[in-house]
């Protein structure tokens, strides 16, 4: 097959840890051919969604992870799948990245589907399953935020459309920096914010769990370094070995069939305790690390559920 990828720089990559230079690697161990491009290249051109890349053979070299072509422009409409893996921010660039993909259906097979990554943000599809989620509040002014400190005390604020532990604040009940962060946001944003009930469970770690086409196929747990409330990777979380508890499993079971239904193949939910958290579907992670610790093959297990979509 012919696989185009949709990311961040490929040279930035850490081969030990990045999910998406391992599901490139899987592809083409399966003998499928590879091509790399970033968003700022994919285009609408007279009715074809092009891109400018390279072709590329990916290898375990740190600091070497690509070899790459010439710079061509390819039509996607010409290739079997086009994986959308760019990091969030979720912002209009993202989002008009998504329209863009979303004119290949029929022809090419975009993973995740971009039509349901576009609706489905990941702090907002957990709205979907109150019963699964600590109590939780969307909004930009102040009053309703403040009411649900109140009534909660211990929070968790952070922005809506963050990524990778940026921006995500503890605040105790007798914290009294709420409104200054409030003015600090929605100086730079527009956006409203999330906040939920702080769990104190986060200390014992932030479950990453893995589902393949809905179905869950492992965890990791990623626990603070001392003095964090924030459990990414990104800012120094740890990962660790972990098994799938039955409160996984129930989870998974109810949000499973509708991830399956809406075309999302590769996704990453946070649980905490008992809680679901967020439903990462844009760029998720944990496949090396869950790799390494169950000793399973999950980006083989993704490339056969894609495989079998076409």
């Amino acid at each position: 097959m012919k696989i185009a990828f949709q990311m961040d720089p490929i040279g930035a990559v850490d081969i030990k840890a990045d999910s998406s230079f391992r599901l490139a690697e899987e592809a083409q161990a399966r003998g499928h051919s590879l091509f790399f491009y970033g968003p700022d290249h994919l285009a609408y051109q007279q009715g074809r969604i092009t891109a400018r890349g390279h072709d590329m053979t990916v290898q375990r070299v740190a600091g070497d992870p690509a070899v790459l072509g010439p710079e061509r422009e390819v039509d996607l409409a010409n290739f079997d799948v086009v994986w959308l893996r760019q990091d969030p921010p979720f912002d209009m660039h993202y989002i008009t990245s998504t329209h863009l993909l979303d004119r290949l259906k029929g022809q090419t097979l975009v993973v995740n589907d971009p039509f349901w990554v576009r609706n489905y943000p990941e702090k907002l599809l957990v709205l979907d399953f109150p019963d699964l989620t600590p109590p939780t509040t969307i909004a930009r002014d102040l009053q309703t935020i403040k009411a649900f400190k109140e009534k909660h005390g211990d929070i968790i604020l952070k922005p809506l459309y963050g990524n990778g532990g940026a921006g995500v604040f503890r605040l105790d009940a007798n914290d009294r920096n709420l409104t200054s962060l409030h003015e600090l946001f929605t100086g730079f944003s527009r956006e409203p914010l999330i906040v939920q009930k702080f769990l104190p469970d986060v200390s014992n770690g932030d479950k990453r769990v893995i589902l393949v086409d809905g179905e869950a196929v492992g965890a990791i747990n990623r626990v603070p370094a001392e003095g964090e409330t924030r459990s990414n990777m990104h800012v120094g979380g740890r990962p660790e070995k972990i098994g799938l508890s039955e409160r996984d499993l129930e989870i998974c079971a109810a949000i499973g069939p509708l991830l399956k239904e809406k075309g999302q193949v590769f996704v990453g939910i946070d649980v905490i305790g008992d809680y679901l958290t967020e439903i990462n579907v844009t760029s998720p992670t944990g496949i090396q690390e869950l790799e390494r610790f169950d000793g399973v093959n999950i980006a083989e297990k993704i490339w056969q559920a894609i495989e079998a979509r076409l």
